[in-house]
């Protein structure tokens, strides 16, 4: 079966059928054909127990399960939507920035902390982006959702790659993340803007930057 394809920057068209269930966006099914049904779903493939953590955690989002037989149109607020593949690697995604993925994929949630340790408790608390984040594992699709478009930069060894922490949107790979500060503490005091801030990606992989400082 076809995989996912984008109508324009903003719209994705995506099939369903055996083997090709989907979870997407609640609310962002903007036309289908077919005998497609939907309905809302706490759990997302997750279990009880993973459900609970992603609630706790706040990365718990509203979802519909996309099943039967045609293609859905999907689209959210005018936002750009990319098309991500996953071939066996985990990608590392807020929960909103999710419009759709196959429910062949296993939905997980990991702490920042994991990441860049204090670090990474650090960086969720300056930049509002919480200190929680989803992970999707396996063989499959997933949209992402941005504003203005994404751009994909590559993160290798001994290369480092720093973004602004409103503009990040998602990684995948063998990455790790802290908060950097490029500014001294005298320096911050009486600064509103966060650009004295950013998050250093090391190691080897993909990480995607939205072209807006802007949440969704």
């Amino acid at each position: 079966m076809p995989g996912y394809s984008p109508i324009n920057g903003k719209m994705l068209q995506v099939p369903v059928g055996p083997g090709q269930e989907v979870y997407s966006k609640r609310g962002a099914m903007l036309a289908y054909t077919g005998a497609v049904r939907f309905a809302p779903t706490a759990t997302a493939g997750a279990g009880i127990a993973g459900t609970l953590g992603r609630a706790m955690a706040g990365e718990s989002t509203p979802l519909m399960h996309v099943t039967g037989q045609g293609s859905v149109m999907l689209g959210h607020h005018g936002l750009h939507v990319e098309v991500v593949d996953l071939r066996g690697d985990t990608l590392y995604v807020e929960a909103d920035r999710l419009l759709v993925y196959d429910a062949s994929l296993q939905s997980g949630t990991m702490f920042l902390g994991e990441q860049g340790g204090l670090s990474g408790v650090i960086r969720g608390q300056m930049t509002g982006q919480g200190l929680f984040t989803t992970t999707l594992t396996g063989h499959g699709s997933c949209a992402l959702l941005s504003h203005g478009g994404v751009v994909q930069l590559p993160v290798q060894p001994n290369r480092p790659v720093y973004v602004d922490p409103q503009a990040y949107v998602a990684h995948r790979g063998q990455i790790q993340n802290k908060l950097h500060t490029a500014l001294g503490l005298r320096d911050l005091i009486g600064r509103g803007s966060g650009e004295g801030f950013q998050l250093e990606l090391t190691g080897q992989g993909v990480v995607y930057v939205q072209a807006s400082e802007r949440k969704i």
